[in-house]
């Protein structure tokens, strides 16, 4: 039995959860989250908690069983608290700002580069070298940090570019002359 998977997912009070076959509806205090799921899974609701259960034991069903009580609980924890992911700018001359709700990065090439929030993502801009993103869907605040990190990946020799907060960039020693 999947330790994950066998776990319900409890119901916080002021969040609504509609399941229509393989399809989970979430409604809370932040908003709505619709996503279809495995359509194996067997996927209901008993006394304000989500249970997920499996057809068998098989390899498959194992793995879906643990994802999809994974996803339901991030749906939960979405309209209940919401996700942040947090990103440092490291290098002179690198910022960031806000112009109305895009995100405009200076990172070191000839020309600024823009990001347009998708629906249910905002940006903070708490200091010119610091970028919060925001949102209650895991995978899509996860998705676009990681596209704004693309930007400018963090090099090994300097450390200059857009990192996550939290995150250690092993450093290189650079050429040496030769004698």
């Amino acid at each position: 039995m999947s330790r994950i998977g066998k776990m319900p997912v409890k119901i916080p009070q002021g969040v609504e959860v509609t399941i229509e076959g393989n399809a989970v509806k979430v409604k809370g205090p932040k908003g709505s989250i619709n996503r279809e799921l495995h359509k194996d899974m067997a996927i209901k609701v008993e006394d304000s908690e989500v249970i997920v259960e499996r057809p068998s034991e098989e390899k498959s069903h194992r793995a879906l069983h643990g994802l999809t009580r994974s996803l339901i609980n991030n749906m939960v924890i979405g309209v209940v608290e919401g996700f942040e992911k947090k990103l440092a700018l490291e290098g002179v001359g690198y910022r960031a700002a806000k112009q109305g709700n895009k995100l405009v990065l200076t990172v070191g090439y000839s020309h600024p580069v823009e990001f347009d929030p998708p629906k249910g993502i905002e940006f903070e801009v708490p200091a010119p070298n610091r970028i919060s993103v925001k949102g209650i869907d895991k995978d899509l605040v996860g998705q676009i940090a990681a596209n704004i990190r693309a930007v400018r990946e963090p090099e090994p020799y300097k450390g200059k570019g857009i990192r996550y907060e939290n995150e250690v960039v092993r450093r290189k020693e650079g050429k040496t002359g030769a004698k």
